[in-house]
């Protein structure tokens, strides 16, 4: 396949080495420094999952790509309507664009720029970030990518993408048969862990010592879950428990993007996360102060206010 990762960071750069070395035709977009190191020097992957150093084209420029089978997007969300604008030049009739970004709004707001017969969804579970331009640190998480056609038919175009991630070395590859769900069963867990982290600075360690910290967590999920049953998302009845029972086994240093963000002065994805969680409540008529606190006290950081 020919296909663009659109946005080479954490996860994007770990899924480009990945389908490169399985054989695929891979672009990446990306920019500043991190694109520089790229194109002198390659994309070199820290893994817990084996090594690998790959040298791709790498532009910021997606004209210089032109028409692909896929585009994987993974820039933040606050990236996502820029980047679905300038998009044009990779689409051809068929193109499906996964969305491997946080939150449940991105591929609305896809659909909003480019054709909705487009776009498709998808989760990442995986813990990568660029540790250094050019280079992509892979410290945790099951590598699992979890995507699916937005009506849940099993298409050409994505057997096709399931086939060439199901046969690459360093991915976990599931094709949903509702990608809906899976897209709220994650949210509901990284609401809960960027909401926490970002808002005490503590890692998921310490708020597992704390039964009042922890009460906040379990009810940060709660809330999510209620929030997607009244949009109508059949999520399964154990996914509380599942999400405490996976924190309970994170390393007890883990923090979050969010918390990252935060604490390196970056754009942090507040409004696509809990921030998403109050408008979606507001909207169904679900209680939501758990997720409402967190935004309000974030709020300021994620503005850039002193």
């Amino acid at each position: 396949m020919k296909l663009c990762i659109f946005g080479a960071g954490g996860v994007g750069g770990y899924l480009g080495a990945r389908l490169a070395d399985a054989g695929h035709e891979v672009h990446l977009v990306a920019r500043g420094a991190h694109l520089d190191a790229l194109q002198s020097d390659g994309l070199r992957v820290e893994s817990i999952r084996g090594d690998t150093v790959v040298d791709l084209p790498a532009t910021d420029d997606p004209a210089e790509i032109g028409p692909c089978d896929g585009v994987l997007l993974c820039v933040k969300s606050n990236d996502t309507f820029a980047a679905a604008a300038d998009m044009g030049p990779l689409l051809r009739e068929g193109t499906a664009v996964v969305s491997f970004q946080n939150g449940v709004d991105n591929e609305a707001w896809l659909a909003e720029t480019i054709d909705e017969s487009h776009v498709v969804g998808g989760v990442a579970y995986i813990f990568s970030t660029i540790g250094e331009p050019g280079v992509v640190e892979h410290t945790g998480g099951p590598a699992r990518f979890v995507y699916g056609e937005l009506d849940g038919r099993h298409t050409e175009r994505i057997e096709m993408l399931d086939d060439a991630l199901s046969a690459t070395e360093g991915v976990d590859a599931v094709l949903a048969d509702n990608i809906r769900v899976e897209l709220w069963r994650k949210f509901a867990f990284i609401c809960a862990q960027a909401g926490m982290t970002a808002t005490t600075r503590r890692p998921v360690g310490d708020l597992r010592e704390n039964e009042a910290s922890w009460e906040m967590y379990r009810r940060l999920i709660e809330e999510v879950c209620a929030v997607a049953r009244a949009e109508g998302v059949d999520l399964p009845d154990d996914t509380v428990s599942e999400w405490l029972d996976f924190a309970e086994e994170l390393d007890p240093g883990m923090y979050s993007s969010l918390h990252y963000d935060l604490t390196h002065d970056k754009p942090m994805e507040l409004d696509a996360l809990n921030g998403s969680v109050v408008r979606h409540a507001d909207e169904v008529g679900v209680e939501a102060p758990m997720n409402e606190a967190v935004t309000a006290i974030l709020s300021p950081w994620a503005a850039g206010d002193d």
